[in-house]
């Protein structure tokens, strides 16, 4: 597939080309550039346009940058392209065949947002819609519904010039009802789930670009579709393959009111010594934290995972729009130096350390007793060991989809923590939070077959050692989905329709181990265990002088 772009000044101009392997015509445009002052990509929305009369390649850049897409393609990683009919005009089963083929094409996605436009915005109301599984949100100018029965799947939909009962279809699929209107739109939002949601604008003289703005800001930047149930995100899927996709909210940090700066800097103090190099990480601040006192202000560390672009966890996992509620700073460290964006350096955990001072130094108004650390895969790992490593830097300490090898991982194993853990207990307490789904595929969730030496309990062993908590044995029978017996066991069905079993070990009155399982759920970022593991954190502190940890029940 050969991509181009062109830019000129003062507009993004965007040049597709046809994707091979299809025996329709597709045209595509796909953001490469990797900017490490953008996005990452990881959710980036993918604009596909359905059009009146099928377009040649020409006629399609023509139309995408009528609509001026280039720019949020450009600022937001993202993608924009065209889908033509299979024939001269639609064909309800030819082209929802073809769309299934561009689905399993492209195989991995996760924003992405389908465009109707006349002839094609019909064909999308009747077809796409009700094989919207994967589909992030809708966006239809012009056209009809043929049919009245509601589609069974939910999907975010933007309606253009002020057609009442096209909105009606798609907020009964939405499961939505009318919440509040203003002179420019009516809008329709499901209680139990806000993401659910239904724009209708009233405007019938809108331009086709004046609508797709509207229907950006209103609808279309506010969430992204991901799938993790059963399979793990990244690998992939085919169409329909494991359901419908999870609404979650897409990160838009200039409307959460946080800034982010970049941060790329010598640790030998800009000298250029044997070996030196550049640290490279991004701090998140909110509106909230800019002008809090001196020492009030907690700061979460987030790692990503193995060769990830170190914007992954905050782009996915929850955390920063926490941030800008509650008002405490984030930083995300590239600290393997071995991702998209790459460092010069391998910074470890003594580097990690090195990164938490300079950005306590960078804003005084961080609490030296409340930092804290979560990872994601092998930034799991590495949490999980700086617990026991640093302990005298963090309050707590947490890990997603990641825990303790028992051979030689990231830079540790179980062993060696082991040994540290028991130098240091009856001396050190750290909290720990571990969270993974069953159908983890990567590092795999302990059962009946593969408990010995797995990572998740090999982590809680450690934690426990450390924390001087009588082990507890390992006994499927009584506690089939944790595995080992523990206390104030939960079982919570969630609005996302899956399923978190939860246990925790306990120290006095202290809650030191939380460990939650997702039933069914892939190797990646369940967004709100970022609350779960917030509100587990911030029970504790550390005094910056004696490093003792003090504990706050909630």
């Amino acid at each position: 597939m050969m991509i181009m772009a062109l830019q000129a000044i003062g507009q993004v101009t965007i040049q597709v080309a046809k994707v091979d392997k299809l025996d329709h015509t597709v045209y595509l445009y796909r953001d490469t550039t990797r900017s490490i002052d953008g996005y990452a990509g990881m959710t980036a929305p993918m604009f596909m346009i359905y059009p009146d009369t099928p377009l040649s390649e020409t006629e399609a850049n023509a139309l995408i940058n009528e609509l001026e897409i280039g720019e949020l393609v450009v600022k937001y990683a993202g993608s924009v392209g065209v889908i033509n009919p299979v024939g001269k005009t639609y064909d309800n089963k030819a082209d929802l065949e073809a769309y299934k083929a561009f689905i399993n094409r492209m195989r991995n996605i996760s924003n992405l947002k389908i465009i109707g436009i006349g002839r094609g915005a019909t064909f999308v109301n009747n077809v796409i819609s009700r094989n919207a599984a994967e589909v992030a949100g809708i966006f239809t100018y012009g056209g009809t519904m043929k049919g009245k029965t509601a589609s069974h799947i939910p999907v975010p939909a933007y309606i253009s010039q002020g057609n009442r009962s096209l909105a009606s279809y798609y907020a009964k699929a939405n499961d939505a009802v009318e919440v509040k209107r203003d002179e420019a739109h009516i809008y329709y939002i499901n209680d139990r789930e806000p993401l659910q949601q239904v724009v209708l604008s009233l405007n019938k003289k809108a331009s086709l670009k004046e609508a797709f703005a509207d229907a950006w800001k209103t609808l279309l930047s506010k969430n992204y579709r991901f799938s993790n149930y059963k399979h793990t995100s990244y690998m992939g899927a085919q169409f329909g393959q494991y359901g419908n996709y999870e609404l979650e909210p897409y990160l838009i940090l200039d409307e959460l009111g946080v800034s982010r700066k970049t941060v790329k800097k010598s640790p030998s103090g800009g000298q250029n010594l044997p070996g030196s190099g550049l640290f490279f990480w991004y701090e998140y601040l909110p509106e909230k934290a800019a002008n809090a006192p001196k020492g009030s202000v907690p700061l979460v560390v987030l790692l990503h995972g193995n060769a990830n672009d170190n914007r992954t966890q905050s782009e996915t996992g929850g955390f920063i729009e926490i941030a800008a509620e509650e008002g405490f700073i984030v930083a995300e460290i590239e600290w393997q130096g071995a991702g998209p964006n790459r460092s010069e350096l391998f910074l470890g955990l003594d580097g990690i350390e090195y990164v938490v001072y300079d950005v306590m130094q960078t804003y005084p108004q961080i609490d030296p007793s409340r930092i804290y650390v979560q990872g994601l895969s092998a930034g799991g790992m590495a949490s999980a060991a700086l617990g026991i490593k640093k302990s005298h830097l963090f309050a707590a300490v947490g890990g997603h989809s990641g825990a303790i090898f028992d051979r030689w991982t990231f830079g540790s194993s179980y062993q060696s923590l082991r040994d540290e853990a028991t130098q240091k207990a009856g001396y050190v307490q750290m909290p720990y939070f571990l969270i993974s789904g069953t159908a983890d595929d990567v590092v795999r969730f302990p059962t009946v077959e593969n408990h010995q030496n797995n990572p998740y309990h090999n982590a809680i062993r450690v934690y426990q050692h450390l924390n001087q908590i009588p082990e507890t044995a390992i006994d499927f029978a009584a506690e089939p989905v944790l595995g080992m017996k523990m206390h104030k066991r939960e079982t919570i069905l969630t609005n996302k329709h899956l399923t978190l079993e939860i246990g925790k070990l306990y120290k006095g009155d202290m809650p030191l181990i939380q460990f939650t399982a997702i039933i069914d759920y892939g190797h990646w970022n369940y967004r709100p265990a970022a609350q779960m593991m917030w509100d587990f954190f911030k029970q504790y502190s550390r005094d910056p002088e004696t490093k003792k940890l003090i504990y706050h029940p909630q």
